[in-house]
């Protein structure tokens, strides 16, 4: 079984973004829910390892701000839709994870592409600022996808496979989807079940990312601990 391509998740998978979602957060509950802030910010903020905690926790976006920052649905919503504007607007730098140019590099041959709940705009900034945005084909952003559609739905996988081969190749390929959350390896099979019985996807991990897939319900077809261990995981098929 050969990849035809390696689709990622972003924050939490290529980059550490933490300290930017705990500024951008902060910054959107402060506008949303004033009540939740200065001295009564959600403890789950007030450090990356509790972040990290509520992060992986949560079983997508909507819960992490219901039941772990304490916002009230209608709350969320409203946070939901400040988030792509207030990730083009935030400053606070974000790093690849150490190994992951090198990772990336070595897989050039294939295309990459990328299925995130952030802008667009800021994961190319990003990328194209450490020299490899021409790699990745596609990238499917929070703003391309509407709320309905959001990860662990495969709209945003499809689209995204669907923008690299075109609309009547996506339904026979081998690809890998690689991400941090429980949410993303569902994803990867729910992509799998909308492109159809001659389609695979191979979901992956993000181990090194503090985010505990042991104790996932749905679970990955690998883990990788360290960024390195994608050398080889991904290396298998390619």
């Amino acid at each position: 079984m050969k990849l035809d391509a390696i689709l990622w998740d972003y924050d939490g998978t290529l980059v550490n973004s933490v300290p930017k979602n705990i500024a951008i957060t902060k910054d959107i509950i402060s506008v949303v829910a004033p009540h939740l802030s200065g001295e009564n910010l959600p403890k789950y903020l007030l450090s990356e390892t509790l972040y990290h905690e509520a992060n992986h926790g949560a079983k997508n976006w909507q819960a992490l701000y219901v039941d772990y920052y304490g916002l009230s649905h209608d709350e969320m919503l409203i946070a939901g839709g400040m988030w792509a504007e207030h990730q083009e607007k935030n400053q606070t730098a974000v790093a690849l994870f150490d190994g992951m140019n090198t990772v990336v590099s070595q897989f050039a041959h294939l295309p990459h592409g990328i299925c995130s709940q952030n802008s667009q705009l800021n994961i190319r900034g990003v990328l194209d600022s450490y020299g490899i945005g021409d790699l990745f084909k596609s990238v499917v952003g929070y703003d391309d996808v509407s709320n309905g559609h959001q990860k662990p739905h495969p709209f945003g996988g499809v689209k995204c496979v669907e923008n690299i081969f075109g609309v009547d190749q996506a339904n026979e390929l081998c690809l890998m989807y690689i991400g941090d959350h429980e949410a993303d390896t569902q994803f990867a099979r729910n992509i799998e079940a909308a492109l159809g019985k001659n389609a695979k996807v191979i979901a992956v991990a993000a181990g090194y990312s503090r985010s505990e897939p042991e104790n996932w319900q749905t679970k990955p077809d690998y883990i990788a601990n360290h960024v390195d261990d994608l050398l080889t995981i991904i290396g298998k098929y390619a």
